[in-house]
């Protein structure tokens, strides 16, 4: 009975040992010939850096994208002003053309904002902001800054979260009172040794209680200048009403805009004057949040119909989506991507022939040894494991070496060129996998044609 086990036992190691010696076997040869396997290996090393490489490159590019789509919201419709200017040829029916009536559009506003909100359906909120360059000035630092009007609307917990204190209550919008939520920037710079809740900041010609310090949020200069955002951590918010009751409101003729006028008016000295289109605008932007990601385009179509109609058909807005502008860009990108991608794969391909040529030359000159190991008893089996292992060694050796190869290109394409790169674990496996694949399926004809060789002749062969 215990002879019988033994017996079953080492039929079962037999196999595995003789798998263990084929692979010693292959590595003595590619001992042997370190030079030339390594020259074999660089083909892999550089296409499964490449890949990886590409694949860092793509998946930065994706994040940056969801990036933007976090900051400008994956469900707005965004609605900027358009200050109208006076076009056309000057020719003899000017002063006709001057004599006609200009019909009348009283700007974006808040009425547009609450007639969104009420007629328009599936809309969640609508956000109306002001924003005014100004001056912020406390114990004797000055900064410029920007006050930002904004309603209750305006402040998502999940995007703008707060540090300290807290968001405009009903009353703080209502009474217009001269609040503000500050940001993270701000607070660094007026109150770095205190606590800014309670304390006041001169924004403009109003003194400002701080209510509120906002988290910081790390917007770069590049989503900054594409993306036509504002940097919040230097921006200060007031409730929007305080704003137009206590800084400036565009869409009221003031005494002064009066005078203005009429001194323009007089102005007669002989001279072409190029006359400045001036603001209208109540706000500076109308931020719509939608509830359905799905009708943002249908609705945005409405929201400009609607508009045009509010306007007196005067086109003196813009309707934007901003998803949809990310998303093609997105497109754009993927395919960019997969045509790196493929470029890299080419270099993988490349680099399983050179295993392949290499492998055929060493059947060739091996031609002996083969004969020698079959005449003592190898198996072809054998013989086809002996050479495929080498083959798949010098694939996977490229293969971690080409992985570490392609995380430092990564990283030294996002420290010099500023292009943000991820490397994930899912492009080292694939990678890994393509190298191990390449080694097998380029070494497998050079392994078989040495296993179909005739003992006799290989015994011959000089």
């Amino acid at each position: 009975m215990i002879k019988r086990n033994l017996r079953s036992i080492a039929a079962l190691l037999t196999p595995s040992r003789a798998l263990v010696s084929n692979l010693l076997t292959a590595f003595e040869a590619i001992l042997r010939n370190k030079m030339r396997s390594g020259l074999t290996s660089l083909g892999i090393v550089f296409g499964v850096a490449s890949v990886i490489s590409m694949l860092a490159i793509g998946r930065g590019a994706q994040q940056e994208i969801l990036d933007q789509m976090k900051l400008l919201g994956t469900n707005n419709i965004i609605i900027t002003p358009i200050i109208e200017q006076e076009e056309g040829d000057v020719d003899e029916t000017s002063d006709k053309t001057k004599s006609e009536k200009k019909k009348f559009s009283p700007g974006l506003n808040l009425l547009d904002a609450k007639s969104i909100l009420e007629t328009v359906p599936d809309i969640e909120a609508v956000s109306p902001e002001i924003v005014l360059e100004t001056v912020a000035i406390r114990q004797g630092l000055k900064r410029s800054t920007k006050l930002v009007g904004i309603d209750s609307t305006f402040f998502i917990p999940s995007e703008f979260p707060l540090d300290q204190g807290s968001y405009f209550s009903a009353i703080h919008l209502d009474r217009s009172l001269p609040v503000a939520i500050i940001g993270h920037g701000i607070k660094a710079k007026f109150f770095t040794r205190e606590d800014p809740i309670g304390k006041q900041i001169k924004c403009g010609k109003l003194w400002l209680t701080v209510i509120g310090v906002m988290k910081e949020r790390n917007v770069t200069k590049q989503n900054i200048q594409h993306l036509g955002l504002r940097d919040y951590n230097f921006d200060i918010y007031a409730p929007v009403n305080t704003v137009l009751l206590r800084y400036k409101n565009r869409a009221l003729v003031t005494r002064r805009d009066i005078q203005n006028a009429a001194r323009d008016g007089n102005n007669n000295d002989g001279e072409e004057e190029q006359k400045k289109a001036v603001n209208y605008h109540q706000l500076d932007r109308l931020v719509v949040r939608v509830a359905n990601t799905e009708q943002i385009r249908p609705l945005a179509e409405v929201i400009s119909r609607m508009l045009q109609r509010r306007h007196n058909g005067v086109i003196d807005f813009s309707v934007t989506v901003p998803e949809e502008l990310l998303k093609q860009e997105q497109r754009t990108k993927e395919i960019f991507n997969i045509v790196l991608g493929a470029i890299a794969s080419i270099s993988l391909i490349v680099g399983g022939i050179g295993i392949m040529n290499i492998m055929l030359a060493s059947v060739m000159e091996r031609t002996k040894e083969i004969g020698i190991r079959r005449a003592v008893g190898a198996t072809r089996s054998d013989i086809t494991m002996q050479f495929l292992s080498e083959a798949t060694t010098i694939s996977v050796t490229g293969g971690i070496v080409g992985i570490i190869l392609g995380f430092t290109i990564s990283f030294v394409i996002e420290y010099t060129a500023g292009i943000q790169t991820i490397v994930s674990f899912l492009s080292i496996i694939i990678s890994f996998a393509i190298s191990i694949t390449i080694g097998i399926a380029f070494g497998y004809f050079p392994a078989k044609k040495a296993a179909d060789q005739d003992v006799i002749l290989s015994l011959r062969y000089e």
